[in-house]
Protein backbone atom coordinates (compact mmCIF):
# COMPACT_ATOMS: atom_id res chain seq x y z
CA UNK A 1 0.00 0.00 0.00
CA UNK A 2 1.19 3.63 -0.81
CA UNK A 3 1.74 6.21 2.30
CA UNK A 4 0.43 9.82 2.21
CA UNK A 5 1.61 12.24 5.15
CA UNK A 6 0.03 15.66 5.57
CA UNK A 7 2.40 18.21 7.36
CA UNK A 8 1.80 21.76 8.47
CA UNK A 9 -1.47 21.87 9.11
CA UNK A 10 -4.04 22.64 12.21
CA UNK A 11 -6.19 19.41 12.78
CA UNK A 12 -9.41 20.29 13.89
CA UNK A 13 -12.02 18.08 15.99
CA UNK A 14 -15.46 17.72 17.67
CA UNK A 15 -13.65 18.71 20.60
CA UNK A 16 -10.65 20.62 19.56
CA UNK A 17 -7.99 21.75 17.53
CA UNK A 18 -3.97 21.66 17.49
CA UNK A 19 -1.06 21.70 15.21
CA UNK A 20 -0.78 17.55 14.18
CA UNK A 21 0.66 15.38 11.24
CA UNK A 22 -1.19 12.95 9.65
CA UNK A 23 -0.02 9.84 8.33
CA UNK A 24 -2.00 7.44 5.61
CA UNK A 25 -1.17 3.96 5.13
CA UNK A 26 -3.44 2.45 1.90
CA UNK A 27 -7.34 3.66 2.63
CA UNK A 28 -6.96 4.34 7.26
CA UNK A 29 -5.24 6.68 9.06
CA UNK A 30 -2.14 5.24 11.00
CA UNK A 31 -1.36 8.20 13.38
CA UNK A 32 -1.93 11.39 14.20
CA UNK A 33 1.92 12.78 14.89
CA UNK A 34 3.48 15.53 16.68
CA UNK A 35 4.74 17.85 14.02
CA UNK A 36 8.65 16.81 13.12
CA UNK A 37 8.25 13.57 14.65
CA UNK A 38 10.58 10.73 12.99
CA UNK A 39 9.92 7.21 12.68
CA UNK A 40 13.20 4.89 13.54
CA UNK A 41 15.39 7.88 13.04
CA UNK A 42 13.72 8.72 9.32
CA UNK A 43 11.70 11.66 7.96
CA UNK A 44 8.23 10.46 7.15
CA UNK A 45 7.91 13.76 4.50
CA UNK A 46 10.88 12.12 2.92
CA UNK A 47 9.68 8.43 3.19
CA UNK A 48 5.97 8.56 2.48
CA UNK A 49 4.65 8.25 -1.51
CA UNK A 50 2.68 11.44 -1.35
CA UNK A 51 3.32 14.48 0.80
CA UNK A 52 0.84 17.05 1.33
CA UNK A 53 1.49 20.36 2.68
CA UNK A 54 -0.96 21.78 4.53
CA UNK A 55 0.59 24.82 6.30
CA UNK A 56 -1.74 27.24 7.47
CA UNK A 57 -4.33 25.51 6.57
CA UNK A 58 -7.23 23.40 9.06
CA UNK A 59 -7.20 19.41 8.25
CA UNK A 60 -10.78 17.91 8.92
CA UNK A 61 -12.85 15.03 8.82
CA UNK A 62 -14.30 14.68 5.54
CA UNK A 63 -17.78 16.03 5.37
CA UNK A 64 -20.95 13.46 5.53
CA UNK A 65 -24.39 14.63 4.09
CA UNK A 66 -26.96 12.47 5.74
CA UNK A 67 -29.82 13.74 3.33
CA UNK A 68 -29.46 13.54 -0.26
CA UNK A 69 -32.05 12.29 -3.35
CA UNK A 70 -30.15 11.11 -5.66
CA UNK A 71 -32.49 10.54 -9.28
CA UNK A 72 -35.34 10.65 -6.63
CA UNK A 73 -38.49 10.72 -8.34
CA UNK A 74 -41.26 13.79 -7.72
CA UNK A 75 -44.16 15.41 -9.12
CA UNK A 76 -43.91 13.39 -12.63
CA UNK A 77 -39.88 13.79 -13.13
CA UNK A 78 -36.49 12.92 -11.37
CA UNK A 79 -34.12 14.63 -9.38
CA UNK A 80 -31.69 16.29 -11.98
CA UNK A 81 -28.82 15.32 -10.11
CA UNK A 82 -27.90 11.52 -10.39
CA UNK A 83 -25.40 9.47 -8.16
CA UNK A 84 -22.56 10.12 -10.39
CA UNK A 85 -23.08 13.39 -10.69
CA UNK A 86 -24.37 13.99 -7.10
CA UNK A 87 -21.17 12.42 -5.52
CA UNK A 88 -19.26 14.14 -7.75
CA UNK A 89 -20.30 17.65 -6.98
CA UNK A 90 -20.31 16.65 -3.39
CA UNK A 91 -16.49 15.46 -3.72
CA UNK A 92 -15.49 19.28 -5.13
CA UNK A 93 -17.32 20.74 -1.93
CA UNK A 94 -14.87 18.26 0.53
CA UNK A 95 -18.51 15.92 1.47
CA UNK A 96 -16.91 12.42 1.10
CA UNK A 97 -19.67 10.14 2.00
CA UNK A 98 -23.71 11.06 1.90
CA UNK A 99 -26.79 8.80 3.10
CA UNK A 100 -28.93 9.08 0.24
CA UNK A 101 -32.99 7.63 0.41
CA UNK A 102 -33.89 4.21 -0.78
CA UNK A 103 -37.60 5.27 -2.24
CA UNK A 104 -40.41 2.67 -1.11
CA UNK A 105 -43.68 3.50 -3.60
CA UNK A 106 -47.07 2.64 -2.79
CA UNK A 107 -47.73 -0.84 -3.82
CA UNK A 108 -44.53 -1.43 -4.12
CA UNK A 109 -42.53 -4.52 -1.83
CA UNK A 110 -39.96 -2.85 0.71
CA UNK A 111 -37.16 -4.90 -0.61
CA UNK A 112 -37.68 -4.61 -4.14
CA UNK A 113 -37.14 -0.85 -3.57
CA UNK A 114 -33.76 -0.98 -1.42
CA UNK A 115 -32.56 -3.68 -4.40
CA UNK A 116 -33.30 -0.47 -7.33
CA UNK A 117 -31.03 2.00 -5.18
CA UNK A 118 -28.52 -0.59 -4.69
CA UNK A 119 -28.64 -0.85 -8.90
CA UNK A 120 -28.54 3.08 -9.75
CA UNK A 121 -25.80 3.57 -7.35
CA UNK A 122 -23.50 0.92 -7.18
CA UNK A 123 -20.15 1.57 -9.42
CA UNK A 124 -21.45 5.09 -9.85
CA UNK A 125 -20.61 7.03 -7.03
CA UNK A 126 -17.58 9.20 -6.41
CA UNK A 127 -17.40 9.16 -2.64
CA UNK A 128 -18.52 6.64 -0.23
CA UNK A 129 -22.60 6.48 0.22
CA UNK A 130 -25.27 4.49 2.46
CA UNK A 131 -28.76 4.53 2.46
CA UNK A 132 -31.79 5.33 5.01
CA UNK A 133 -35.17 3.84 3.60
CA UNK A 134 -38.46 5.58 2.61
CA UNK A 135 -41.20 4.06 3.32
CA UNK A 136 -44.42 4.73 1.40
CA UNK A 137 -46.35 2.01 2.31
CA UNK A 138 -47.06 0.77 5.48
CA UNK A 139 -48.77 -2.34 5.45
CA UNK A 140 -47.99 -5.76 7.52
CA UNK A 141 -45.47 -7.11 4.88
CA UNK A 142 -43.18 -3.77 4.85
CA UNK A 143 -43.32 -3.25 8.82
CA UNK A 144 -41.89 -7.24 8.34
CA UNK A 145 -39.24 -5.44 6.24
CA UNK A 146 -38.12 -2.91 8.24
CA UNK A 147 -37.32 -5.89 10.85
CA UNK A 148 -34.85 -6.99 8.31
CA UNK A 149 -33.02 -3.21 7.54
CA UNK A 150 -30.08 -4.06 9.79
CA UNK A 151 -28.97 -7.01 8.30
CA UNK A 152 -28.31 -4.64 4.75
CA UNK A 153 -26.61 -2.11 6.58
CA UNK A 154 -29.79 0.45 6.94
CA UNK A 155 -30.22 1.09 10.41
CA UNK A 156 -33.11 4.24 9.64
CA UNK A 157 -36.34 4.92 7.61
CA UNK A 158 -38.20 7.81 7.02
CA UNK A 159 -42.19 8.52 6.92
CA UNK A 160 -44.07 11.38 5.68
CA UNK A 161 -46.57 13.03 7.28
CA UNK A 162 -46.95 15.07 4.06
CA UNK A 163 -47.63 14.58 0.75
CA UNK A 164 -51.05 12.65 0.85
CA UNK A 165 -51.49 10.11 -2.34
CA UNK A 166 -47.54 9.46 -2.54
CA UNK A 167 -45.44 8.95 0.52
CA UNK A 168 -47.89 10.27 3.51
CA UNK A 169 -48.62 8.38 6.52
CA UNK A 170 -51.59 8.56 8.84
CA UNK A 171 -50.93 8.26 12.92
CA UNK A 172 -52.08 4.82 12.94
CA UNK A 173 -49.45 3.77 10.05
CA UNK A 174 -46.92 5.82 11.96
CA UNK A 175 -47.68 4.44 15.49
CA UNK A 176 -46.78 0.89 13.87
CA UNK A 177 -44.20 1.88 12.56
CA UNK A 178 -43.01 3.73 15.44
CA UNK A 179 -43.24 0.48 17.31
CA UNK A 180 -41.37 -1.33 15.20
CA UNK A 181 -38.61 1.38 15.69
CA UNK A 182 -38.61 0.78 19.72
CA UNK A 183 -38.54 -2.76 19.11
CA UNK A 184 -35.49 -3.17 16.93
CA UNK A 185 -33.55 0.34 17.62
CA UNK A 186 -33.99 1.37 14.09
CA UNK A 187 -33.93 5.20 14.14
CA UNK A 188 -37.35 6.86 12.74
CA UNK A 189 -36.84 10.08 10.40
CA UNK A 190 -39.61 12.06 10.23
CA UNK A 191 -40.86 14.61 7.40
CA UNK A 192 -42.88 16.40 9.87
CA UNK A 193 -45.73 18.69 7.90
CA UNK A 194 -49.61 18.46 8.32
CA UNK A 195 -49.63 17.35 4.28
CA UNK A 196 -54.07 16.78 4.51
CA UNK A 197 -54.51 20.47 5.94
CA UNK A 198 -51.82 21.75 3.50
CA UNK A 199 -53.60 20.24 0.41
CA UNK A 200 -56.65 22.30 1.99
CA UNK A 201 -55.00 25.65 1.79
CA UNK A 202 -52.83 24.93 -1.80
CA UNK A 203 -56.78 24.20 -3.08
CA UNK A 204 -57.62 27.70 -1.66
CA UNK A 205 -54.96 29.55 -2.95
CA UNK A 206 -55.13 28.71 -5.98
CA UNK A 207 -58.36 29.04 -6.59
CA UNK A 208 -57.98 33.10 -5.32
CA UNK A 209 -55.27 32.90 -8.15
CA UNK A 210 -52.34 32.81 -6.01
CA UNK A 211 -50.25 30.67 -8.30
CA UNK A 212 -46.66 32.15 -7.40
CA UNK A 213 -44.05 30.37 -6.05
CA UNK A 214 -44.24 32.81 -3.01
CA UNK A 215 -47.24 31.21 -2.24
CA UNK A 216 -45.66 27.49 -1.81
CA UNK A 217 -44.47 29.34 1.27
CA UNK A 218 -47.42 30.18 2.49
CA UNK A 219 -49.48 27.02 2.36
CA UNK A 220 -46.89 25.14 3.92
CA UNK A 221 -46.92 27.35 7.20
CA UNK A 222 -45.04 27.22 10.23
CA UNK A 223 -48.08 25.98 12.58
CA UNK A 224 -48.50 23.10 10.02
CA UNK A 225 -44.73 22.34 10.70
CA UNK A 226 -44.74 22.94 14.61
CA UNK A 227 -47.93 20.72 14.68
CA UNK A 228 -46.84 17.77 13.11
CA UNK A 229 -42.97 17.99 14.46
CA UNK A 230 -45.49 17.67 18.42
CA UNK A 231 -47.56 15.26 16.60
CA UNK A 232 -44.74 13.03 16.06
CA UNK A 233 -43.05 14.05 19.41
CA UNK A 234 -45.81 12.41 20.97
CA UNK A 235 -46.47 9.56 19.32
CA UNK A 236 -42.60 8.44 19.76
CA UNK A 237 -42.88 9.00 23.71
CA UNK A 238 -46.16 6.79 23.49
CA UNK A 239 -44.21 4.51 21.87
CA UNK A 240 -40.54 4.46 23.21
CA UNK A 241 -38.96 5.00 19.74
CA UNK A 242 -36.25 7.24 19.14
CA UNK A 243 -36.99 10.42 16.82
CA UNK A 244 -35.20 12.13 14.03
CA UNK A 245 -37.10 15.07 12.14
CA UNK A 246 -35.59 15.90 9.00
CA UNK A 247 -34.96 19.56 7.45
CA UNK A 248 -36.58 21.83 10.36
CA UNK A 249 -37.17 25.08 9.37
CA UNK A 250 -39.52 26.83 12.28
CA UNK A 251 -38.67 28.22 15.11
CA UNK A 252 -41.57 26.85 16.64
CA UNK A 253 -40.71 23.17 16.01
CA UNK A 254 -36.92 24.08 16.78
CA UNK A 255 -38.57 24.84 20.43
CA UNK A 256 -40.91 21.32 20.44
CA UNK A 257 -37.70 19.26 20.00
CA UNK A 258 -35.93 21.62 22.48
CA UNK A 259 -38.91 20.80 24.95
CA UNK A 260 -38.75 17.18 24.45
CA UNK A 261 -35.23 16.56 25.27
CA UNK A 262 -35.32 18.68 28.14
CA UNK A 263 -37.83 16.08 29.25
CA UNK A 264 -34.99 13.44 28.32
CA UNK A 265 -36.47 12.30 25.03
CA UNK A 266 -34.60 10.44 22.46
CA UNK A 267 -35.31 12.96 20.00
CA UNK A 268 -32.97 14.85 17.27
CA UNK A 269 -33.40 16.75 14.11
CA UNK A 270 -31.30 18.28 11.23
CA UNK A 271 -31.38 21.72 9.27
CA UNK A 272 -30.38 22.77 6.01
CA UNK A 273 -28.25 25.60 4.37
CA UNK A 274 -31.31 27.47 2.95
CA UNK A 275 -32.95 27.62 6.08
CA UNK A 276 -29.78 29.52 7.84
CA UNK A 277 -29.68 31.96 4.80
CA UNK A 278 -32.53 31.99 2.51
CA UNK A 279 -35.73 33.72 3.42
CA UNK A 280 -40.16 33.36 1.93
CA UNK A 281 -39.55 37.28 1.25
CA UNK A 282 -35.93 37.42 -0.94
CA UNK A 283 -36.02 34.04 -2.52
CA UNK A 284 -39.47 32.84 -2.74
CA UNK A 285 -41.07 36.29 -3.50
CA UNK A 286 -38.54 37.44 -6.16
CA UNK A 287 -40.56 38.62 -9.09
CA UNK A 288 -42.75 36.83 -11.56
CA UNK A 289 -41.53 32.51 -11.83
CA UNK A 290 -37.95 33.19 -10.65
CA UNK A 291 -39.15 32.25 -6.82
CA UNK A 292 -39.21 28.47 -8.48
CA UNK A 293 -35.69 27.83 -7.96
CA UNK A 294 -36.06 27.58 -3.99
CA UNK A 295 -39.31 25.76 -3.60
CA UNK A 296 -38.36 23.38 -1.07
CA UNK A 297 -40.34 21.40 1.71
CA UNK A 298 -40.76 22.27 4.25
CA UNK A 299 -40.17 26.13 2.88
CA UNK A 300 -38.33 28.74 3.66
CA UNK A 301 -39.26 30.90 5.83
CA UNK A 302 -39.74 34.86 6.68
CA UNK A 303 -36.98 36.78 7.39
CA UNK A 304 -38.92 39.16 9.49
CA UNK A 305 -40.31 36.67 11.78
CA UNK A 306 -35.93 35.77 12.57
CA UNK A 307 -36.56 31.75 12.15
CA UNK A 308 -33.54 32.28 10.41
CA UNK A 309 -31.55 33.57 13.41
CA UNK A 310 -33.08 31.13 15.95
CA UNK A 311 -32.13 28.04 13.95
CA UNK A 312 -28.81 29.09 14.02
CA UNK A 313 -29.07 29.66 17.47
CA UNK A 314 -30.20 26.03 18.00
CA UNK A 315 -26.92 24.86 16.50
CA UNK A 316 -25.17 26.56 18.86
CA UNK A 317 -27.16 24.94 22.09
CA UNK A 318 -27.55 21.68 20.29
CA UNK A 319 -31.21 21.48 20.43
CA UNK A 320 -30.45 20.94 16.27
CA UNK A 321 -27.54 18.32 16.39
CA UNK A 322 -26.35 18.61 12.00
CA UNK A 323 -26.48 20.51 8.72
CA UNK A 324 -27.91 17.92 6.03
CA UNK A 325 -28.86 19.38 2.54
CA UNK A 326 -32.00 17.76 1.57
CA UNK A 327 -30.19 18.10 -2.10
CA UNK A 328 -33.07 17.05 -4.19
CA UNK A 329 -32.22 19.25 -7.00
CA UNK A 330 -34.74 20.20 -10.05
CA UNK A 331 -33.35 21.88 -13.32
CA UNK A 332 -35.59 24.98 -14.20
CA UNK A 333 -36.09 24.73 -17.63
CA UNK A 334 -38.34 21.21 -17.99
CA UNK A 335 -38.84 20.33 -14.51
CA UNK A 336 -39.61 23.56 -12.16
CA UNK A 337 -41.50 25.33 -15.06
CA UNK A 338 -44.22 22.71 -14.85
CA UNK A 339 -45.34 24.36 -12.21
CA UNK A 340 -45.63 28.07 -14.18
CA UNK A 341 -49.19 28.91 -13.17
CA UNK A 342 -49.84 26.53 -10.64
CA UNK A 343 -47.14 26.64 -7.42
CA UNK A 344 -48.45 23.49 -6.46
CA UNK A 345 -46.88 21.69 -9.48
CA UNK A 346 -43.10 22.73 -9.02
CA UNK A 347 -41.19 20.09 -7.96
CA UNK A 348 -39.81 20.51 -4.64
CA UNK A 349 -36.17 20.71 -3.93
CA UNK A 350 -32.69 22.78 -4.19
CA UNK A 351 -29.45 21.64 -5.11
CA UNK A 352 -26.84 22.19 -2.33
CA UNK A 353 -24.49 19.28 -1.57
CA UNK A 354 -21.56 20.76 -3.04
CA UNK A 355 -21.79 23.83 -0.93
CA UNK A 356 -22.61 22.59 2.33
CA UNK A 357 -19.50 22.46 4.00
CA UNK A 358 -18.66 26.48 2.78
CA UNK A 359 -21.86 27.87 3.89
CA UNK A 360 -21.42 26.13 7.30
CA UNK A 361 -17.66 27.32 7.05
CA UNK A 362 -19.29 30.85 6.59
CA UNK A 363 -20.88 30.67 9.53
CA UNK A 364 -17.43 30.26 11.60
CA UNK A 365 -16.31 33.49 10.13
CA UNK A 366 -19.14 35.55 11.05
CA UNK A 367 -19.22 34.07 14.62
CA UNK A 368 -22.35 32.15 14.21
CA UNK A 369 -20.68 28.45 15.14
CA UNK A 370 -17.37 27.74 16.55
CA UNK A 371 -14.48 26.26 14.18
CA UNK A 372 -15.10 22.57 16.34
CA UNK A 373 -18.84 22.77 15.88
CA UNK A 374 -18.55 23.48 12.09
CA UNK A 375 -16.99 20.16 12.43
CA UNK A 376 -19.24 18.14 14.65
CA UNK A 377 -22.41 19.22 12.80
CA UNK A 378 -21.36 18.42 9.41
CA UNK A 379 -19.26 15.44 10.08
CA UNK A 380 -18.42 13.48 13.64
CA UNK A 381 -22.19 13.69 14.67
CA UNK A 382 -23.59 12.85 11.20
CA UNK A 383 -21.32 9.76 11.74
CA UNK A 384 -22.38 9.44 15.38
CA UNK A 385 -25.71 9.81 14.94
CA UNK A 386 -25.71 7.13 11.99
CA UNK A 387 -23.82 4.39 13.02
CA UNK A 388 -20.66 5.15 11.03
CA UNK A 389 -18.38 6.78 14.06
CA UNK A 390 -14.58 5.20 13.92
CA UNK A 391 -14.45 4.53 10.57
CA UNK A 392 -16.18 8.08 9.30
CA UNK A 393 -16.66 11.88 10.90
CA UNK A 394 -13.03 11.67 12.75
CA UNK A 395 -9.30 12.00 12.41
CA UNK A 396 -8.08 8.90 14.35
CA UNK A 397 -6.02 5.51 13.53
CA UNK A 398 -7.77 2.73 12.23
CA UNK A 399 -10.35 5.71 10.72
CA UNK A 400 -10.80 5.57 6.95
CA UNK A 401 -9.12 8.82 5.56
CA UNK A 402 -11.36 10.86 4.50
CA UNK A 403 -9.71 14.39 4.71
CA UNK A 404 -10.50 17.66 4.15
CA UNK A 405 -7.57 20.20 3.42
CA UNK A 406 -9.75 23.87 4.43
CA UNK A 407 -7.73 27.19 3.68
CA UNK A 408 -9.39 29.79 5.73
CA UNK A 409 -7.22 32.14 3.63
CA UNK A 410 -8.48 31.02 0.63
CA UNK A 411 -12.07 32.59 -0.94
CA UNK A 412 -14.75 30.81 -2.83
CA UNK A 413 -17.23 32.63 -5.24
CA UNK A 414 -20.47 30.23 -6.02
CA UNK A 415 -22.26 30.90 -9.12
CA UNK A 416 -23.03 28.43 -12.49
CA UNK A 417 -20.06 30.12 -14.07
CA UNK A 418 -17.36 29.70 -11.25
CA UNK A 419 -17.79 26.91 -9.02
CA UNK A 420 -20.85 24.98 -9.95
CA UNK A 421 -20.86 20.77 -10.63
CA UNK A 422 -24.00 19.95 -10.10
CA UNK A 423 -26.66 18.85 -12.95
CA UNK A 424 -28.51 22.12 -12.53
CA UNK A 425 -29.12 24.64 -14.97
CA UNK A 426 -28.97 27.53 -12.34
CA UNK A 427 -27.57 28.05 -8.58
CA UNK A 428 -29.91 27.95 -5.66
CA UNK A 429 -26.68 30.02 -4.61
CA UNK A 430 -25.76 32.20 -6.91
CA UNK A 431 -23.59 35.39 -5.45
CA UNK A 432 -22.70 33.77 -2.44
CA UNK A 433 -19.03 34.56 -1.08
CA UNK A 434 -17.36 32.47 1.02
CA UNK A 435 -14.28 33.31 3.28
CA UNK A 436 -12.57 29.59 2.67
CA UNK A 437 -11.90 26.96 0.11
CA UNK A 438 -11.41 23.39 0.12
CA UNK A 439 -7.79 22.65 -1.28
CA UNK A 440 -7.56 19.18 -1.21
CA UNK A 441 -10.19 16.13 -0.56
CA UNK A 442 -8.91 12.60 -0.15
CA UNK A 443 -11.51 10.04 -0.41
CA UNK A 444 -10.23 6.51 1.83
CA UNK A 445 -6.55 7.88 1.03
CA UNK A 446 -7.17 8.59 -2.17
CA UNK A 447 -6.81 12.32 -3.25
CA UNK A 448 -9.95 13.45 -5.28
CA UNK A 449 -9.81 16.90 -4.96
CA UNK A 450 -6.51 18.86 -5.65
CA UNK A 451 -5.21 22.70 -6.66
CA UNK A 452 -8.73 23.09 -8.77
CA UNK A 453 -8.56 19.53 -10.06
CA UNK A 454 -10.90 16.52 -10.31
CA UNK A 455 -8.79 13.22 -9.67
CA UNK A 456 -11.64 11.18 -9.01
CA UNK A 457 -13.95 8.40 -11.20
CA UNK A 458 -17.21 6.90 -10.42
CA UNK A 459 -17.13 3.98 -8.90
CA UNK A 460 -14.52 5.03 -6.38
CA UNK A 461 -17.07 5.30 -3.76
CA UNK A 462 -18.48 2.01 -2.30
CA UNK A 463 -21.66 1.14 -0.09
CA UNK A 464 -21.26 2.05 3.94
CA UNK A 465 -22.92 -0.87 5.92
CA UNK A 466 -24.26 1.18 8.62
CA UNK A 467 -24.24 -0.08 12.47
CA UNK A 468 -27.27 1.55 14.84
CA UNK A 469 -27.02 4.95 15.68
CA UNK A 470 -24.47 5.95 18.61
CA UNK A 471 -25.77 8.73 19.44
CA UNK A 472 -29.29 7.68 20.82
CA UNK A 473 -29.54 8.43 24.64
Amino acid sequence: MSTTFISGGTVVSATGRGAADVLIDGERIVALLEPGTTVLGSDLAATADTVIDATGKYVIPGGIDAHTHMSMPFGGTNASDTFETGTRAAAWGGTTTIVDFAVQKFGERLEDSLATWHAMAGGECAVDYAFHQIVGDVNSASLSAIRGLQDEGITSFKLFMAYPGVFYSDDAQILRAMQVSADTGLLTMMHAENGPAIDVLVEQLLAQGKTDPYYHGVARAWQLEEEATHRAIMLAQLTGAPLYVVHVSAKQAVAQLAAARDQGQNVYGETCPQYLYLSLEDQLGAPGFEGAKWVCSTPLRSKHEHHQDEVWQALRTNDLQMVSTDHCPFCMKGQKDMGIGDFSKIPNGIGSVEHRMDLMYQGVVSGKITLERWVEITSTTPARMFGMYGRKGVLAPGADADIVVYDPNGHTSIGLEKTHHMNLDYSAWEGFEIDGHVDTVLSRGKVIVDDGQYLGRKGDGRFVHRALSQYLI
